[in-house]
């Protein structure tokens, strides 16, 4: 962290560091010195950054808006793909999902006993009772913003309303304990693992949260589950996201042969997820910017 006062910012802003993070970096300098583990210089985005990410964020809830107003029984996955590739293009934006290591759609959809990842198909066709996460980044001047939501076709079962309650309480209960300066990365999952073994569900732990803005994925990564563990310190300037992925059954994943992105519950029970992409600003508020 070492760098003359009279030199630009390590962070791009194009101020002297004296007048930019030279205050900032003392003060995790100290501390470093009590223990904690600090974030590195890449986890943390200058006020310009953070506003291109928030302009991104616009974008992605309007993407996700467009769905939760449209999205209805008798609509294939593949429909849902589509309206959001038409809004994107209209918005001179990009799924930063499509290609994304040979990810074929724009969009994952996670249709009942899917986690995560599932790709759009013109065969997967929403009926009444399904529970559906549509999980959108969107790619805007160079920034990104992640974020995904749970929708409930028709009438569902009560366990299935039940997953999908409990898993956004999980999100919303991790976000609500965030003080910058005594927050830590690892404190997550201690809260999301507490409210899911409550309700009687597991915490799936192969995927996680995570740093986001010049990337999809970026440091730190956010596990929702107890790492019994300290990890990085969040500090002002952060951007990540938390995205609990909870089964009703068992907590392990598997897939099924041809297909390495589509994962599913390993009991075929259901999973439910949602994720928000969150901003640590420099007035040490913290504001949920994609949801």
């Amino acid at each position: 962290m070492k760098q003359k006062k009279d030199k630009l910012c390590w962070c791009g802003s194009g101020e002297p560091y004296k007048k930019c993070h030279w205050l900032f970096d003392q003060r995790l300098e100290a501390y470093r010195k009590d223990g904690y583990v600090i974030p590195t210089h890449k986890m943390i985005k200058n006020q310009k950054d953070i506003d291109g990410i928030k302009a991104a964020a616009v974008i992605n809830n309007g993407l996700l808006d467009l769905v939760e107003n449209n999205i209805k029984a008798g609509m294939s996955t593949e429909e849902i793909d589509d309206m959001c590739a038409k809004f994107l293009e209209e918005h001179d934006a990009h799924s930063a999902d499509f290609h994304y290591e040979g990810y074929p759609k724009r969009i994952c959809t996670a249709v009942n006993d899917v986690i995560c990842h599932g790709i759009p198909r013109k065969d997967v066709i929403l009926k009444d009772g399904d529970i559906i996460n549509v999980d959108v980044t969107t790619e805007y001047k160079g920034y990104y913003a992640d974020a995904s939501r749970m929708f409930m076709i028709g009438e569902v079962s009560d366990n299935a309303r039940k997953l999908v309650e409990v898993t956004k309480e999980c999100l919303e209960e991790a976000i609500k304990i965030i003080v910058p300066w005594e927050t830590r990365v690892s404190d997550f999952g201690k809260v999301i693992e507490r409210i899911a073994h409550k309700n009687g569900f597991s915490v799936v732990e192969e995927y996680c949260g995570h740093g986001v803005g010049f990337k999809m994925h970026e440091d730190p990564y956010i596990l929702h589950y107890d790492e019994h563990i300290d990890r990085e310190l969040i500090v002002p300037g952060m951007v990540f996201t938390i995205e609990p992925m909870i089964n009703e059954g068992k907590k392990g994943i598997r897939f099924k042969p041809g297909d390495t992105w589509t994962s599913y519950t390993v009991d075929g029970k259901l999973s439910a997820q949602w994720e928000h992409t969150i901003v640590i600003n420099y007035d040490e508020s913290v504001e949920i910017v994609s949801a």
